[in-house]
């Protein structure tokens, strides 16, 4: 049975296209689903949940697509300059970062800034949250990597790096993290907050997406891409993706596909959009399957949030202010109809 799969891409052109992909057969066909003049400048970040695609742009807003109902969704107007990154956690949050130096978390179900994080003294480059949805890592141009509890909306700790990171992203495990400044990706322990190892790309980075929990896929200013493990600090495989460099890349899981050993893979199909894409994101309604479990106290070292990130918890998002719940515990009835 074929998958129902989209990809969504962003343009230099202010254009976001969606293209409907057929996963029938060895060769995958792409055919336009829409074309939509989303933005009054250039389109710099783009993400997918199961339901919604969201782009953000050099205008200073985030447009919202209901990718279900097929229909535009408004916008978010918050940050005051380019947003720079754009992350769902599982179907029910969304993380924005912004030149303004903010990270702002959205609620998905009325779309209401929760919480508006003065998070770097310059830009915020990158963002990405762990998949508990405990933590974020921020990098920005101040020179920092920043640590933070997405409980309280507070820095949980600060590491001075020498040089402006522009990508940071979190291991599917969460035990590990890697941060790209210019052509180097740095790999981090969790439980240190230390540099473990460093691969070196021959050109500067632009994207990194880890395929697995040791196996990266790096692009950058080259037509290559390359597949990076971890674990052994090495390249494992790389192949001509273009004919240019590369902006974008993502992946997916499906069922009917599995990696058996890492050789170049198999071009499944491509498409020429005519423009000059910025950004890529891919959709599929049953992709995220996440739940949100729970919290970080006021764990200030990398051991601390280690032991944190263990306890079972879950979080609820309100208002302002994010609520802890101890499912664990049972909840006492209150007396009579009074406060």
């Amino acid at each position: 049975m074929a998958a129902v799969l989209e990809l969504i891409a962003g343009s230099y052109e202010q254009i976001a296209f969606g293209y409907q992909v057929n996963t029938d057969g060895e060769e995958w066909t792409a055919k336009a689903n829409f074309t939509h003049h989303a933005h009054t400048a250039s389109i710099s970040a783009a993400a997918a949940s199961e339901r919604f695609v969201v782009t953000g742009s050099k205008d200073e807003t985030i447009q919202l697509y209901d990718m279900k109902k097929k229909t535009e969704h408004g916008a978010l107007l918050h940050h005051d300059g380019t947003i720079t990154c754009l992350e769902f956690y599982g179907s029910s949050h969304l993380l924005s970062g912004g030149e303004d130096g903010l990270i702002c978390v959205w609620s998905t179900k009325k779309w209401e800034c929760l919480k508006s994080i003065k998070a770097h003294h310059g830009h915020v480059t990158s963002l990405s949250v762990h998949p508990s949805g405990k933590l974020a890592l921020s990098v920005g141009t101040d020179k920092t990597l920043r640590t933070w509890n997405l409980i309280n909306g507070r820095s949980a700790f600060i590491k001075n790096i020498k040089q402006n990171a522009h990508i940071v992203r979190w291991s599917p495990d969460g035990d590990k993290y890697v941060a790209v400044v210019n052509d180097k990706v740095n790999i981090y322990d969790l439980e240190t907050a230390s540099v473990t190892g460093t691969v070196t790309n021959p050109k500067r980075i632009s994207s990194v997406k880890f395929l697995n929990n040791s196996i990266l896929a790096v692009a950058g200013d080259d037509e290559i891409v390359r597949f990076c493990d971890l674990g052994k600090e090495k390249w494992v495989c790389e192949f001509k993706a273009h004919e240019t460099r590369v902006k974008a890349v993502d992946s997916f899981v499906m069922e009917d596909y599995c990696v058996l050993e890492l050789e170049s893979p198999t071009l499944l199909g491509e498409v020429n959009t005519t423009a000059r894409l910025t950004c890529l994101a891919v959709w599929k309604p049953s992709s995220v399957q996440q739940t949100a479990e729970e919290p970080a106290s006021e764990a200030t070292t990398s051991e601390e949030l280690a032991q944190e990130l263990s306890k079972k918890k879950r979080v609820r998002i309100v208002a302002e202010e994010v609520v802890l719940e101890d499912e664990s515990k049972p909840k006492k009835k209150k007396k009579g109809g009074g406060k």
